[in-house]
């Protein structure tokens, strides 16, 4: 029996890769999961989620965008969401970049 994604979807996995699997939750628990992953993340941490609730391609995007950070993946895989996310180093909640 698999016991990571990377065991069950080989794409899925690369080093230093924080990977969520919400896949048979709904709305609102992917958002969350990915949110309480990227505040514990480091600036420079790529987040990725796998969901299956079709509400997930309106809600990650919107928390991503939201939060100011990059989506750098977003696509459909054997039937489910998978999103990649880099929490950009200058980020920080609201979009808005630290004066300088």
């Amino acid at each position: 029996m698999p016991t990571s994604i990377a065991d069950r979807d080989p794409l899925a996995s690369h080093e230093g890769l924080i990977q969520i699997d919400a896949r048979g939750h709904r709305c609102p628990v992917p958002s969350l999961r990915l949110r309480r992953a990227l505040d514990a993340a480091p600036p420079g941490a790529e987040v990725e989620v796998l969901a299956d609730d079709p509400l997930a391609r309106i809600d990650i995007p919107h928390l991503v965008g939201v939060l100011g950070y990059r989506m750098v993946l977003s696509e459909t895989v054997g039937g489910y969401l998978r999103f990649r996310v880099l929490k950009t180093p200058r980020s920080t909640p609201g979009g808005e970049a630290p004066a300088s």
